[in-house]
């Protein structure tokens, strides 16, 4: 087992180095000169902008800026906005934010894919899998951003269920209606692949095996249909949530909550490099290393899977 995970972190070592060059090259590719917005419309002193620019390391060639960036970032430096500020002191509030509302979207959706899923599965044909495959594609087809803002209408200010915006009050409760939204319109693909598991299951050679050995239905379906059945549900449940992570940027916006995807629009906009290249960087790990927990909890619930 552990040299199962030593190889696999060795495996993301180039997966490391190459999103960190592919995102500065981007980053520092893009139109503009980040230090000339700074003034907005007035004209800078050449000597100070000479100042600025060789203080960000911005007059240097490409291919040092990243290779110092990198030694920056091995010693736990993550830079320094235009502003001052210390990126690691911006990404320990904005992280936190962002995780407590992409932890609580995936676990929704990974429930509502399994329950919802299992139930289609085992009743094929029947009317509640067709009413739940007739509701997943309505909710496949709404655009994130629509069901957002529709939730936000009815349920935030006309019935007054849930806080309209978060803002500084990021706390579970005030998230959970964005989570949930965010989960409804996600939690598809995972009930699809639970549906598909669960009839392929049912007629798989060791469910017959202990249908015959006189186990019950209540003992066969959590035991070894359902569990077997979970596997591709859990691999699209850790793509979902690192797709979330970076991708909560509309949904931060809609309902004010100051997370990784509002500080990463407001970087872009502003030509915060060091902020986006570095904020990018910490996500990359971090679904680096779900990817890895997930490969490891498939021996968990398959015992057929050994990492040797």
């Amino acid at each position: 087992m552990l040299m199962y995970v030593g190889r696999r972190l060795l495996q993301s070592v180039p997966v490391f180095f190459g999103t960190t060059f592919l995102i500065y090259f981007m980053v520092f590719s893009m139109p503009g000169d980040p230090v000339l917005a700074l003034f907005g419309d007035k004209t800078p002193n050449p000597a100070v902008l000479a100042q600025v620019t060789a203080q960000y390391n911005l007059d240097r060639p490409f291919i040092v800026q990243y290779f110092l960036y990198l030694g920056n970032l091995f010693t736990g430096d993550l830079g320094v906005t235009f502003s001052g500020r210390e990126v690691s002191e911006i990404l320990s509030r904005a992280l936190p934010i962002t995780m407590k509302l992409v932890l609580m979207a995936v676990v929704i959706e990974f429930v509502l894919a399994v329950v919802v899923g299992l139930i289609s599965g085992l009743r094929k044909g029947g009317i509640l899998d067709n009413v739940n495959l007739v509701t997943a594609l309505v909710l496949s087809s709404v655009p994130p951003f629509v069901a957002l803002f529709v939730a936000q209408y009815f349920i935030g200010i006309k019935l007054a269920w849930a806080p309209v915006t978060v803002g500084a009050n990021a706390t579970w409760g005030a998230m959970l209606l964005p989570a949930i939204v965010i989960a409804l319109t996600i939690f598809v693909t995972g009930m699809r692949l639970m549906r598909g598991s669960v009839i392929e299951a049912q007629s798989a050679e060791y469910v017959r095996t202990a249908s015959a050995k006189g186990l019950t239905r209540r003992r066969i379906i959590p035991v070894h249909i359902a569990r077997n059945s979970l596997i591709p549900v859990i691999t699209n449940t850790a793509a979902s949530f690192g797709g979330l992570l970076a991708g909560t940027t509309v949904t931060e916006g809609i309902f004010n909550i100051p997370g990784v995807g509002k500080v990463l629009f407001d970087a872009i906009r502003l030509g915060e490099n060091a902020t986006v290249v570095s904020f990018v960087t910490v996500l990359t790990i971090l679904y680096v290393l779900v990817n890895i927990l997930v490969d490891l909890l498939y021996a968990v619930l398959d015992p057929r899977i050994r990492y040797v």
